[in-house]
C-alpha cells in the first residue's frame, strides 16, 4: 500500500532524524533545546532554555560528524565537499505549519575538522508575560512595549547571534494577534509565527526572490504592518520608505551590540542601495529600539530607547528611556 504525500514526508522527516544518530535525535526531540552543536572536537554541546550552553559528555568522531553534514546536503540537493565546505540548510519541519531547524554546517578547509550547528525554531511562542516571570524583562518594560505595539511605533529589536531578537519579534507579533489588522511577514528562513487571521508569511528563495523584492512586492498586498525578520541587506531602504509612508507598526530584527549601533547598523545597510545615508529618513522611520543582551539564564533587555530624530552634531538623537519614561511612553 502506497503513502498519502503527508504520510511520506512525515517518514522522511523522521529517517532524517533518525539517520542524524541517537545523541542528535534526542536532542531535536527535547523541547527545552534550542541549539545543537558540535565543534571540530566532536564535542556534543546543546544550549538549553534557562541553562544556557552545556556539555552532554557525548563525542562523536570525524567520520560521523561529516556523515550528518553530508546526509543534510543531500537532503537539499547540495554538495559537501572541499570545493563546497559550507552548507547552510533548512531540514523539514515536524509539522507543515512549523519552522524546520537552521542547519549550518562546515568541512575542512573551513575548519579543522567537520562540525556544525543547528537551531531549533521556538516550540511555543514565549510571551510577554513569560519575560517577565523569567526576569528578562520588567513589567513596566512589557507595558511600555505592549503599548508600543498598540500605538504601531516602529520597533528595531537588536542584539548579537542567539540573544532571543526572533523570540521577541514573536512574543511582540502575539500582542498584534488580536488586533484587526493584515501583517505581512518577510524572511529568509522561516521563524516568524503570527496568530493573526489576516496574516501572510513570504519567504526569499536564493537567486530567484531576495528580501528586497519581497519588501517593495508587499506595497501591492495592502499590508497593516511589515514585519521583516532579519535585516541583512539592501532590503532596509525600502522597508524604512514604507514604514516611514502609510505602513507604521513595523518590527524588524538587526545584529549590533547597542541601540545607537542598530542604527550605524540600518545605515551600511542602506549603502548598498545608495551613496548617500538617508539619516533624516531612518531617524523618521525607527521610533523605538530594543536592545537585548546575554543568552539563556543571562538574557535581559538591556535598553529601550526612543529615536527623535537628528541631534545638532547631524547624529541620532536616541535617548535610553528611564523606567519613569517608559511609564508615560
Amino acid at each position: 500500500m502506497s503513502l498519502s504525500h503527508p504520510e511520506a514526508d512525515d517518514r522522511r522527516r523522521a529517517m532524517l532524524r533518525t539517520a542524524m544518530g541517537p545523541a542528535i535525535a534526542a536532542a531535536l526531540a527535547d523541547p527545552a533545546v534550542i541549539e545543537v552543536m558540535v565543534n571540530p572536537d566532536g564535542v556534543l554541546r546543546l544550549d538549553r532554555l534557562g541553562e544556557g550552553r552545556i556539555e552532554t559528555g557525548a563525542r562523536l568522531e570525524p567520520t560521523e560528524v561529516e556523515r550528518i553534514v553530508r546526509l543534510v546536503a543531500s537532503h537539499v540537493r547540495a554538495e559537501a565537499h572541499a570545493g563546497n565546505p559550507v552548507v547552510s540548510a533548512e531540514l523539514p519541519p515536524r509539522e507543515e505549519s512549523q519552522a524546520g531547524e537552521r542547519f549550518e554546517g562546515l568541512l575542512p578547509p573551513v575548519a579543522t575538522a567537520p562540525c556544525f550547528a543547528i537551531r531549533k525554531p521556538a516550540a511555543r511562542i514565549y510571551t510577554l508575560s513569560d519575560y517577565v516571570a523569567d526576569r528578562i524583562v520588567t513589567p513596566i518594560q512589557a507595558e511600555a512595549l505592549r503599548k508600543a505595539v498598540r500605538d504601531r511605533r516602529n520597533l528595531l529589536i537588536c542584539g548579537g547571534t542567539s540573544s532571543g531578537k526572533t523570540t521577541l519579534a514573536n512574543a511582540l507579533l502575539a500582542e498584534i494577534a488580536d488586533l484587526d489588522e493584515r501583517v505581512i511577514l518577510i524572511e529568509d528562513t522561516r521563524e516568524l509565527q503570527c496568530a493573526a487571521p489576516d496574516c501572510v508569511a513570504l519567504r526569499t528563495r536564493p537567486g530567484v526572490v531576495s528580501m528586497a523584492d519581497l519588501v517593495r512586492s508587499t506595497l501591492r498586498l495592502r499590508p497593516d504592518r511589515i514585519i521583516v525578520g532579519e535585516v541583512r541587506g539592501a532590503e532596509a531602504l525600502d522597508m524604512l520608505k514604507a514604514w516611514n509612508t502609510g505602513h507604521p507598526g513595523g518590527i524588524a530584527t538587526v545584529h549590533a551590540n547597542s541601540a545607537r549601533s542598530a542604527l550605524y547598523r540600518i545605515e551600511q545597510l542602506v549603502q548598498e542601495s545608495v551613496v548617500t545615508v538617508p539619516r533624516r529618513l531612518i531617524a523618521d522611520a525607527v521610533d523605538l529600539i530594543v536592545f537585548i543582551s546575554g543568552r539563556g539564564t543571562a538574557r535581559r533587555i538591556e535598553t529601550i530607547a526612543q529615536v527623535t530624530g537628528i541631534d545638532g552634531n547631524g547624529d541620532y538623537a536616541v535617548t535610553d528611556l528611564t523606567p519613569q519614561q517608559l511609564h508615560a511612553l
